[in-house]
């Protein structure tokens, strides 16, 4: 698990938590939460004066969602299903039946 420490000195070299957490190996929320013991998703969320004086971003409610990754298909897992489909001729004839 990461550190506070590990996370701030990421932040002292300029880096966002999205970075952060990708170096880190955790998502951005975590790495915010760890770094700075607030949620990302603006629960208990200081004042803007708090978070100026303690060198918070504005907001770390984007840090709590992050976009998913959607990987794409391997040409070898296509070419397994279809062998497999290939090779049930009693599912073949069910299908062909709808």
């Amino acid at each position: 698990m990461a550190t506070r420490q590990q996370v701030q000195d990421l932040v002292a070299l300029g880096l966002d938590y999205t970075e952060i957490g990708r170096r880190l190996g955790i998502p951005p929320g975590l790495a915010h939460l760890i770094g700075t013991g607030l949620p990302a998703d603006g629960g208990d969320a200081p004042s803007p004066e708090e978070r100026r004086i303690r060198g918070l971003p504005p907001s770390g409610q984007d840090l709590s969602n992050p976009e998913h990754a959607n990987p794409t298909g391997r040409e070898t897992v296509r070419r397994w299903i279809a062998e497999r489909v290939r090779a049930d001729a009693q599912m073949r004839a069910a299908g062909s039946q709808v």
